[in-house]
């Protein structure tokens, strides 16, 4: 599955119980034949977030993939997508060290999927199909020899 916008948790623009807009980034083929097409919509939902804060917390985001609409049916689907951004520790812990209240104002970066940001996922219940094998190649005519050509044929044992 790839993401079709950027989750972010930069400037609190993701909250818990968002819906991520993801498709389905390649053709699912089985014996040759497409049987999930690239592109199907898919729905996601963000179960945490925390926005970067004082003394270095880094953002954080967890989500999950819940469906797929295929065929105008809504298909259960399971897995799991997560991004945290980068701690400020090292600056807090310096800026500490000269200047105590600085530390309060060093944060960590916001968490970030961008657009096109891919995620495995799986089907979460069972999809009946048919997969109708391709038409067997029409059978060659060939004509029968006719009793004039039988008298002329050459045979190995006259060579």
């Amino acid at each position: 599955m790839q993401f079709l916008h950027e989750i972010t948790t930069e400037d609190k623009a993701s909250k818990v119980g968002d819906r991520p807009r993801l498709e389905v980034a390649e053709n699912v083929v089985v014996d040759g034949v497409t049987v999930i097409p690239k592109g199907t919509p898919v729905v996601g939902e963000l179960t945490a977030v925390r926005n970067k804060g004082m003394w270095g917390k880094s953002g954080k985001l967890e989500g999950r993939v819940l469906n797929m609409t295929l065929n105008g049916r809504t298909v259960r689907m399971s897995g799991a997508f997560d991004d945290k951004g980068v701690t400020g520790t090292a600056g807090v812990v310096a800026a500490v060290a000269f200047v105590p209240v600085v530390g309060f104002f060093v944060t960590g970066t916001s968490a970030r999927i961008p657009a096109g940001g891919q995620v495995s996922a799986f089907i979460d219940e069972d999809i009946v199909f048919t997969v109708t094998p391709a038409s067997a190649p029409a059978p060659m005519e060939v004509a029968a020899p006719t009793a004039a050509d039988t008298t002329t044929a050459v045979s190995p044992a006259n060579n």
